[in-house]
């Protein structure tokens, strides 16, 4: 067994340990540095990160090989990869950008393993008379529509 599939065994084995958490990226880098990115369904603890550390570095031999290794959660205004992700901020404010150039901010509302829709307010033309009245917009994008995803931070 190779070194990365040796680590991937490990991490397999960790995330199985508490279901909640998820991967997010693994990165092996050619020196063996050894990155993993996590989220979690009610966020991701520093005594999460250590557990999966441990679960990995533990049953790693540094007389075989010579690695480095960082587990760090997904950060706040790191961009959503997961649809775990999205059903985790259901009720956040988003801001997307669409892979046709234009972009959305709104209200996540719902998610799945497939979709998600976003909901927002908007200022448009009365259909009679002059002036503007203020609207409820809703949109329903597939993951594969977006080319980036952030959760909007106050």
């Amino acid at each position: 067994m190779n070194f990365r599939s040796k680590v991937e065994t490990l991490l397999e084995a960790a995330l199985r340990d508490d279901e909640s958490l998820f991967l997010i990226d693994l990165k092996i880098g050619s020196d063996n540095s050894i990155n993993i990115t996590l989220d979690g369904d009610q966020g991701v603890t520093l005594k999460d990160c250590m557990n999966i550390s441990r679960a990995i570095e533990h049953n790693l031999d540094r007389e075989e090989y010579d690695f480095s290794l960082e587990v760090a959660s997904a950060g706040v205004g790191s961009p959503l990869l997961n649809s775990r992700q999205y059903i985790k901020n259901i009720g956040r404010k988003l801001r997307v950008d669409l892979s046709e150039v234009s972009t959305l901010e709104g209200t996540l509302t719902a998610a799945s393993n497939e979709a998600f829709t976003l909901e927002w307010k908007q200022r448009e033309a009365k259909p009679v008379g002059k002036g503007k009245i203020t609207v409820t917009k809703q949109k329903t994008l597939s993951y594969d529509e977006i080319s980036i995803s952030k959760v909007l931070v106050k």
